[in-house]
């Protein structure tokens, strides 16, 4: 464990994690300081409550490094191009992130971490992989990118968990150079946050990180040869092995599906010849592909640690999502409406069209950056029809005119609080009984919403208040 005792930190954001990171170095003798470049009441109240503890904090000011620095921790989101990091550069100091830290504060006996990232699915994989190791009986916690800071878990102690199930974002990945997880899992690559990263390989090589160390299991997707790719790549200890899984049924040193059941042909005595059955299909919930893929990945990290066939099970059994994704809202008239509000770039929005035969989809909103055709044209024999919301809703259009001209549209032009109630009516109008309206919408929400949450929350009224005047 790492002596923090004397040492100059400089902390560089005042959220959730920022503060949990100055909270705990200070609390181990450090003398911290915290940046923000923000000003405004929240920050003056944030502020006030650490100065009560000792901690400096300077606001309005991220970009100049405080005098005698000589380690700076990052929030997740400050881009590696912040002026903060240059100054810290140029004076030889270090830049990590909470999860670096969080690694540094374990103390020798503390709880191996299962560690999970990808461009989607990582919080469902992350919370189902918790539910099988409660099944199994083993102390455990969803954290890192979700839920509790990681810092705070770690600071309960080595005998407060068994094991973690950790979710890493590549943000969080970025700053973590001495992180060597257990066991480790990408979930899928597609292009996401390339104006952090700055390019789909810098993107590539920090999801990539998680697997360097890892001591028995790489997790990869079997359809994705990207993940495979950073696999082979890694620096891992020796007897390490690289586990596959797949829709289809797998080869040996895989998990798949074989008629509707999950099976696992790595973690068995004779791979050449046995296959263990961990699941059925309809344990898991929603069963749609991408999320069985998750369940798969999920199962394999926790074989990779000894769990017993009967626990996955029980895991996936016990696991229900969180809201907005892919979550069945109510069926009106016939017609089943689902929430996947979550579904925030084209590759999450993708897996979400995939899983249904006949589609009214609900889309749009900021792409950043996207381009909407290979998506468009992969969905074009499921659509019935297409609402479309949001401010860059013509970049669905055009794709749409390119690639499914036949698909009727409706362009709604409008942002005030009613366009999602209005959107609803317009899918209804569409839709024919056994249809399914898809709120997937490909883009980020904060043109017309807080977040994704309340974009959900929207349509589900919508929903509800279409049933109750069906």
């Amino acid at each position: 464990m790492t002596s923090w005792q004397g040492r100059n930190v400089t902390v560089a954001g005042l959220g959730v994690s920022g503060v949990s990171a100055a909270r705990a170095l200070a609390g181990l003798g450090a003398a911290v300081t915290v940046v923000d470049g923000g000003d405004g009441e929240t920050h003056r109240a944030r502020a006030a409550e650490l100065a009560a503890t000792g901690i400096a904090v300077r606001l309005g000011d991220a970009e100049t490094l405080p005098e005698g620095t000589d380690l700076v921790v990052t929030s997740p989101g400050w881009k590696p191009s912040s002026p903060l990091f240059a100054a810290a550069a140029a004076a030889g100091v270090d830049v990590v992130g909470d999860v670096e830290i969080a690694w540094r504060l374990r103390g020798p006996d503390a709880a191996p971490w299962l560690a999970i990232t990808g461009t989607n699915g990582k919080t469902t994989t992350t919370q189902m992989l918790a539910s099988i190791l409660a099944a199994a009986g083993l102390r455990t916690a969803a954290v890192g990118n979700i839920g509790t800071p990681i810092v705070d878990v770690v600071l309960e102690g080595d005998d407060a968990y068994d094991v973690l199930a950790v979710e890493l974002s590549s943000y969080q990945l970025h700053w973590a150079p001495s992180l060597r997880a257990h066991s480790a899992a990408v979930l899928n690559l597609a292009p996401d946050h390339l104006d952090w990263h700055g390019s789909m390989e810098a993107y590539a090589a920090d999801k990539g990180r998680i697997y360097e160390g890892n001591q028995v299991a790489c997790v990869y997707n079997v359809s994705d040869k990207a993940t495979e790719d950073l696999v082979r790549e890694a620096d891992v200890e020796e007897g390490c092995r690289a586990i596959g899984f797949t829709l289809n049924a797998p080869a040996p040193s895989q998990l798949g599906v074989v008629d509707g059941i999950l099976v696992d042909r790595a973690f068995v005595p004779d791979r050449q010849k046995q296959a263990q059955e961990l699941a059925e299909v309809a344990d898991v919930s929603p069963p749609a592909p991408h999320n069985i893929a998750n369940a798969l990945a999920a199962a394999g990290l926790a074989r990779a640690f000894g769990v017993q066939a009967t626990a996955v099970r029980e895991g996936l059994r016990a696991f229900r999502p969180d809201a907005h994704r892919i979550e069945h809202i109510a069926d009106v008239d016939g017609v089943a409406y689902i929430d996947d509000s979550k579904a925030t770039n084209t590759h999450a929005a993708q897996a979400s069209l995939a899983a249904y035969e006949s589609i009214v989809w609900v889309a749009g909103g900021l792409a950043k950056g996207a381009t909407f055709d290979e998506l468009v044209a992969g969905a074009a024999a499921r659509l019935r029809g297409v609402v479309l919301i949001g401010a860059d809703r013509a970049l669905i259009r055009e794709a749409l005119a390119r690639h499914a001209p036949e698909v009727p549209v409706v362009d709604l032009d409008r942002t005030d609080t009613g366009a999602m109630s209005e959107a609803v009516r317009q899918a209804a109008r569409l839709a024919r009984p056994g249809d399914t309206v898809l709120m997937a919408p490909a883009c980020a929400s904060m043109d017309m919403f807080t977040n994704y949450n309340k974009r959900g929350d929207a349509f589900a009224a919508a929903v509800r208040e279409l049933g109750a005047s069906a």
